[in-house]
C-alpha cells in the first residue's frame, strides 16, 4: 500500500491529504511541517487575529487530523530520490512512495542592517503575537512595503488606534491593481488616518538595541516604536538545492497535472507539488508562474490528490482561475484573474458613495481579470465569465 509523504503542513499540504481521504485513499499519509501548530489558516493573521477579535485556534483549518500521521516541528533538510527518502533536521530519515512538496514561502527579511528588536515580519502565528505587543495603541508603527498585506496591517492597526506610515517605492498602493484602483485605495487610508511615503525607498533601519525609527532614501527620518516589513516572501525550496528538481527562480516546476519537472523539463515519479511554492504554466502568462493565492493552494492541491488516486489516462489537467479577497476597513477588496497579463487596465464603474470600484483588466479586446471594491457581484460574474474560457 502505498504511502504518501507531504511536505508542508499549510493549507496546501493539509487540504492533499484531506483530499486524498475524502477520495477513498487507504494507505498511510505523512503530513510534515516545520511548525509546530497544526494547520492553520493564515489570510486571519493580518486581520482578525492581528485585531484579536478570533484567537489562533479559531485559525485552526477545518477537517479531521486524527487520521493523518504528523511530524510537526521537524524542517525538511534533503531528499534522496534513488532510494525514496528525506531528511529531516532531527538527522532521522522519512522514506515514501508518493512525495507532495507544499512547503510555501516565509517572509522576505529586511536586507540591511537593523536593530536586535522592534522589526518584525508577519507570516506565522509566532509573528502575530510578537508584533501585537509591540503595536500597543498609540504607539508609532511604519510598515515597510505597501502591498496587500502591508495595506490590511495598516487598516487593522488603525481601529487599534495606532499611529501608522506607510512606505514603498511604488508610487500607489497595491501596485498590481494599478495606478486607478490604487488611488482608490490610497484615499481610503487617508480618510482613517493613514499616512504614506510613496514613490521613495528605505536607506535604513535606526536604532542599536530597540527601533527608533525608519530612515528614507531622501533623508527623512519617520520616527517608530515598531518596525512591520512586508516587502514580499521567499519560496521554501533550499532543501532541494541538490535534487534534480527544476527550481529555476526558486519555485519548484510543475506540469499541467502537478507533477514535478527535473531541471530537462521530465516530470519526475511520484512527485507533486502544490501551493505558493508551485510553478505553473497559466493560459495567460505563456510560462511558469507562482499564484500566491488562497484559492490557487485549494485547487492545486485538489487535483494533486484527485491525479494521485487514478492511473495516468484518468488525470486532469489544473484549471484554476486565480482570485483574491483583502478586507481593509469596511471595503471588501475582491479580483479575479492573472492581473499581470494584462496590459490595460480600466476602471468601468465607481461609486464613491459606497466606496466602490470596478477595474476590468484587459489584454487587447481580451479581458483577463478584474478587481472590485466592495462590488462582490460584478467580480463574481467575471469569475464566471473566466472559468469558461477554454484554456
Amino acid at each position: 500500500m502505498r504511502h504518501v509523504v507531504v511536505v508542508g503542513a499549510g493549507l496546501a499540504g493539509f487540504r492533499v491529504g484531506r483530499s486524498l481521504r475524502d477520495a477513498g485513499f487507504t494507505g498511510e499519509i505523512t503530513l510534515i511541517g516545520d511548525e509546530e501548530h497544526l494547520p492553520y489558516d493564515r489570510p486571519p493573521l493580518s486581520k482578525a487575529l492581528l485585531a484579536g477579535s478570533v484567537t489562533g485556534d479559531q485559525c485552526r483549518l477545518p477537517g479531521r487530523t486524527d487520521d493523518l500521521t504528523w511530524r510537526l516541528g521537524a524542517p525538511v533538510h534533503g531528499v534522496d530520490f534513488d532510494v525514496r527518502a528525506l531528511t529531516l533536521g532531527d538527522g532521522t530519515d522519512q522514506p515514501f512512495d508518493e512525495l507532495v512538496i507544499a512547503t510555501g514561502r516565509r517572509a522576505r527579511p529586511w536586507p540591511g542592517r537593523k536593530p536586535a528588536t522592534g522589526v518584525f515580519t508577519l507570516r506565522s502565528l509566532g509573528d502575530v503575537a510578537a508584533f501585537t505587543a509591540a503595536a500597543a495603541p498609540g504607539s508609532r508603527v511604519v510598515i515597510i512595503g505597501a502591498g496587500f498585506i502591508g495595506c490590511e496591517v495598516a487598516a487593522t492597526l488603525r481601529a487599534r488606534d495606532v499611529e501608522v506610515t506607510v512606505v514603498d517605492v511604488s508610487d500607489t498602493p497595491m501596485p498590481v491593481i494599478g495606478p486607478e484602483a490604487g488611488a482608490f485605495a490610497r484615499q481610503l487610508h487617508e480618510r482613517h488616518g493613514v499616512r504614506w511615503r510613496l514613490g521613495t525607498g528605505v536607506d535604513s533601519i535606526e536604532g542599536d538595541e530597540y527601533v527608533t525609527g525608519v530612515r528614507l532614501a531622501d533623508g527623512e527620518l519617520l520616527e517608530a516604536d515598531a518596525v512591520l516589513v512586508s516587502i514580499g516572501s521567499v519560496p521554501n525550496t533550499e532543501w532541494l538545492a541538490d535534487s534534480p528538481v527544476d527550481t529555476d527562480g526558486g519555485v519548484v516546476h510543475v506540469d499541467d497535472i502537478c507533477r514535478v519537472l527535473d531541471r530537462a523539463g521530465s516530470p519526475l515519479s511520484g512527485v507533486w507539488a502544490a501551493g505558493d511554492v508551485a510553478a505553473w504554466v497559466h493560459p495567460h502568462a505563456g510560462t511558469h508562474v507562482c499564484v500566491e493565492h488562497w484559492s490557487n493552494a485549494r485547487d492545486m492541491a485538489d487535483r494533486v490528490a484527485a491525479n494521485l488516486v487514478v492511473d495516468h489516462p484518468g488525470r486532469a489537467p489544473l484549471v484554476s482561475v486565480p482570485a483574491f479577497w483583502s478586507d481593509q476597513y469596511d471595503v471588501k477588496i475582491k479580483s479575479v484573474g492573472y492581473l499581470r497579463a494584462a496590459d490595460e487596465l480600466v476602471v468601468v464603474a465607481q461609486d464613491a458613495d459606497r466606496n466602490s470600484l470596478v477595474v476590468e483588466a484587459r489584454r487587447g479586446s481580451e479581458v483577463v481579470g478584474a478587481i472590485g471594491f466592495n462590488a462582490t457581484k460584478a467580480v463574481l460574474g467575471y469569475q464566471r465569465a473566466l472559468r469558461a474560457v477554454p484554456a
